[in-house]
């Protein structure tokens, strides 16, 4: 399955300002898949490194920093002769080495002739529990889960994956309901790549469902092997309880929801934890709107989203028949697998912050908020095709300069006002 990263590490690859890469994501989103197939298509050799794996590759680090000496015991121990320019190094799970991410501000330094890719799952966590980070002197990427147009090319191929990308909002009414379908199925095999892999394969939809079942067995061992027991059991309280925050009509992260009479000083390190290993993301609230955003962010408030709402129709037990089946289920669960979908195509597609809105003076709440270049971008998800758009119509009004987006299961239009994007075309909100 093609990532949309590929074509940005081959820009990486061919650029004279190139630096030593850090790919970062949570465990199984295809982060060493993606690397490699990178490596066998675009360079003559690749030398795989895996610290978790292989302890003498941790060695290989702790004497010095000498680029020379690193890269002759790497080729003593890969058994291949690394030459510069067409020699992939990858150094895979480097959150178990920290000097080998240390030693990155020495390849920039002394040997940028190299090019070296590191990646770890849990390279967040380790960089907050005192690993040297070389800053400033790495590129770096970060790998989400397959996006809702990945799925599509995935599934269909390159011309509608292109249409759905680039073509004209308007051009895509007539293919409106085959994407509807392909939305339908990617509500259930969220963007995990071994779950839509197998999906593509045509393994039957219990097995599907039971490995989303399996990543998140994967991730609770993750919590168990690497979490303190001091915040071990809040850890996994803040994980479990984040569809049920999200099912409630305000979808605000509550502490006592969680555990009566919680406060934040309870359970921040344990979000935080989550955080790091890039399984949760963040969504705080801003009560004014403003250039830039992250001026008026209050840290008071704020939502969880998990990383895949594949994963949460898993955790949940959501009817694999109603999740397939039902015509209605984007408006199921009170919109909560629409909210969580639409989410993870704007971190996905966005390189500005976002964040959801919650007026000071009033009872006013728009699910998302971002910028652009010149203006605010409020965002109202509609699960279904209720066109009425109140809250947004009265932000529009306290900020005339904002561009209203509605992200709703209709058709695209455009109003004097505010634009309307279908849900399969949520990615296209970068357009705007």
């Amino acid at each position: 399955m093609k990532r949309d990263l590929y074509d940005k590490l081959i820009s990486w690859k061919d650029s004279p300002a190139r630096k030593p890469l850090v790919l970062q994501g949570a465990r199984q989103v295809g982060k060493t898949y993606l690397v490699q197939e990178f490596g066998r298509n675009e360079f003559e050799k690749m030398i795989v490194l895996n610290c978790d794996k292989d302890p003498r590759i941790r060695q290989i680090f702790e004497k010095d920093f000498r680029i020379e000496r690193i890269l002759s015991d790497i080729e003593i121990l890969s058994g291949q002769e690394i030459t510069a320019g067409n020699t992939l190094i990858f150094i895979d799970e480097v959150g178990e080495a920290p000097r080998a991410l240390a030693s990155l501000k020495y390849f920039q330094e002394d040997a940028p002739q190299y090019h070296v890719v590191v990646a770890g799952s849990l390279l967040g966590l380790a960089i907050h529990e005192g690993v040297s980070y070389p800053v400033g002197k790495t590129d770096e990427f970060y790998l989400y889960p397959l996006s809702f147009p990945e799925f599509v090319r995935a599934k269909q191929g390159e011309a509608l994956y292109e249409r759905l990308m680039t073509g004209s909002l308007e051009d895509l009414t007539g293919l409106s309901q085959l994407l509807k379908d392909l939305l339908r199925e990617y509500y259930f095999t969220g963007g995990m790549p071994e779950v839509v892999r197998e999906y593509l394969a045509g393994r039957p939809y219990t097995d599907l469902r039971n490995i989303q079942k399996q990543i998140l067995a994967d991730y609770a061992l993750d919590i168990s092997k690497h979490a303190s027991t001091a915040i071990l059991g809040r850890i996994h309280q803040v994980w479990n309880s984040i569809p049920q925050q999200l099912a409630k009509r305000n979808s605000k992260f509550i502490y006592g929801d969680i555990q009566k009479g919680a406060r934040a000083k309870d359970f921040e390190l344990a979000i935080e934890w989550l955080l790091d290993a890039g399984i949760i993301y963040k969504v705080p609230r801003v009560r004014k709107a403003g250039i830039p955003l992250k001026f008026y962010e209050d840290f008071s408030a704020f939502k969880l989203y998990l990383l895949d709402h594949g994963l949460m129709g898993a955790m949940v037990d959501a009817p694999i028949s109603g999740i397939l089946l039902n015509q209605n289920i984007f408006e199921e669960y009170d919109g909560t697998f629409t909210e969580q979908y639409v989410y993870e195509q704007l971190v996905a597609s966005l390189s500005t912050g976002i964040y959801y809105y919650d007026s000071e003076t009033s009872k006013l709440e728009l699910d998302f908020l971002t910028q652009g270049q010149q203006a605010l971008l409020p965002i109202e998800v509609k699960a279904g095709e209720n066109l009425r758009s109140k809250s947004l119509k009265t932000f529009h009004e306290a900020y005339p300069q904002s561009k209203p987006i509605r992200i709703s299961l209709s058709d695209y239009r455009k109003q004097d006002w505010l634009i309307n994007i279908p849900l399969y075309a949520a990615c296209r909100i970068k357009d705007f």
